[in-house]
């Protein structure tokens, strides 16, 4: 029999409890946490069954898509990271960002949006929500002003990423928040990029937090997931129905896999960021690149907000290359350490070409607009010494 999740002090810090939070053990008191790998479970009796179906307890299971042991103890972890009452683990992160939207909205709701959003993002934004009677209005997410105008008495929800993917605007979480909380409206922050380890938007006014766990949760390139972090009536009341009836939800196997990332998490994000910021500085200046764009940089045009928010510059960056596509593709195919791939948060760096990869269903006029030029990369720093990738970096661009 499995035995609920141990008591913690409440003064732990994030990372002990990334260690230890949520664990549940069985009847052999095992160590590492046990992998059910079960679609189904047993009642003692129909009474039983009955009873359960009627209402679960906290460690009562039906069903591997309506929750599982090894699920509960990954979501109860991250619940304590973002520092939510709740959480709900999803397949994929996208399955986390369409859940927590389309969970909470009906035709005739209406929805402020960042533009500047990941692909997929903006497709459920663009395409699936409008399609079913939802409007939405897209604004400049680091203009304040364009967000006082755009929501209105009946928004719903408003929805954007901490860090914008892949050109990393940054938002005022708390400035949003405020304008969207005076109409009643919830606030759903896409926080990958981030991190619950940099930034814990809930403490700056998010509802509702959602991530990809296939990033720096599991940091390692091996499997997919997603979590939405929120108050226990969201979690339990809006997303679960919505998510155990849709399919959604995470695999025993991976929530195994996410709960030992997350016990490195902290330490390999921490050193990811500091290397960033040393490969950021390293580069600014050097021939061939137009600019470097990373928060942790004076000459961000949100660094003092993003100091304001954040612990550090964070993992990401975008480089743009002087001579568009050519001089990018160019200098992709002469890296030597860092991978061309488009997922991001891995112990590995990894490069990508956003205009012809995560963003190339929209049109040039979009990508424009948003700031995806023919030349701009965005690079995802690892976990290698900041001093070869540097080396990597400026030997690709002395090679375009």
């Amino acid at each position: 029999m499995t035995k609920g999740p141990r008591s913690l002090p409440e003064t732990l810090h994030p990372r002990t409890r990334a260690v230890h939070g949520g664990t549940r053990r069985s009847q052999y008191g095992e160590v590492s946490e046990a992998i059910y790998m079960t679609q189904g479970f047993v009642y003692d009796s129909a009474e039983a069954a009955e009873a359960r179906f009627i209402e679960s307890g906290p460690d009562e299971f039906i069903y591997a898509r309506y929750g599982n042991p090894t699920v509960r103890m990954f979501e109860d972890r991250m619940a304590q990271l973002e520092g939510t009452e709740d959480a709900f683990a999803t397949a994929s992160g996208m399955a986390a960002v369409n859940g927590a939207l389309t969970a909470m909205l009906r035709a005739g709701d209406h929805v402020v949006s960042a533009k500047a959003l990941f692909g997929s993002c903006l497709y459920i934004l663009e395409e699936i929500l409008t399609r079913f009677g939802v409007e939405v209005t897209f604004v400049d997410g680091t203009d304040l002003d364009q967000w006082r105008k755009a929501i209105r008495p009946e928004t719903r929800a408003v929805f954007f990423e901490s860090l914008s993917n892949p050109t990393l605007e940054v938002i005022d979480i708390r400035g949003v928040s405020d304008l969207a909380h005076a109409v009643g409206a919830f606030v759903v922050v896409d926080n990958v990029f981030a991190t619950p380890v940099l930034q814990r938007s809930a403490d700056l006014g998010a509802d509702v937090v959602v991530y990809s766990a296939t990033k720096h949760i599991d940091g390692q390139g091996r499997c997919l997931g997603g979590v939405i972090c929120a108050s226990r009536d969201f979690i339990r009341k809006v997303a679960e129905p919505y998510l155990k009836h849709t399919g959604g939800s995470l695999s025993p196997f991976n929530a195994w896999v996410m709960l030992k990332s997350l016990e490195t998490m902290d330490l390999r994000v921490r050193a990811q960021a500091e290397t960033a910021q040393k490969v950021a500085e390293a580069m600014q200046g050097a021939a061939g690149l137009a600019r470097v764009i990373y928060p942790g940089l004076a000459d961000h045009p949100q660094h003092d907000l993003n100091a304001a928010q954040m612990q550090g510059g964070g993992t990401m960056m975008a480089l743009e290359l002087d001579g568009g596509k050519e001089a990018a593709f160019r200098f992709l195919n002469a890296l030597r350490i860092v991978l061309i791939s488009n997922n991001l948060g891995d112990a590995k760096s990894i490069i990508t070409h956003p205009a012809t990869t995560t963003h190339q269903r929209l049109s040039e006029d979009q990508r424009k607009v948003l700031g995806i030029t023919p030349g701009l990369l965005r690079l995802s720093i690892g976990l290698e010494d900041a001093g070869d990738i540097v080396a990597d970096l400026k030997g690709a661009l002395a090679a375009v």
